[in-house]
C-alpha cells in the first residue's frame, strides 16, 4: 500500500485544496538552491490566498 497510498493521499489532498508542503519543498531544494523554503504557515496561508482571492477579498471581485 506504500507508494499507491501516498498517491491516494496526494489526490485526496489535491481535491480538497490542500496543497503539498513536502512537493513544494523538495521542488524549492530541487530547482532553487540557495532560496529558502516558506514555512509551513507561510506556504498553507500562499496557496488559500491564489486559491481563494486572499488579502481580504471575498468572491472574485
Amino acid at each position: 500500500m506504500g507508494t499507491g497510498g501516498r498517491y491516494l493521499g496526494q489526490t485526496m489532498r489535491l481535491m480538497v485544496g490542500m496543497p503539498d508542503y513536502e512537493r513544494y519543498v523538495a521542488h524549492v531544494q530541487r530547482v532553487h538552491p540557495g532560496q529558502t523554503p516558506m514555512s509551513y504557515e507561510e506556504f498553507f496561508r500562499n496557496r488559500q490566498d491564489a486559491r481563494y482571492g486572499g488579502r481580504g477579498k471575498v468572491g472574485c471581485c
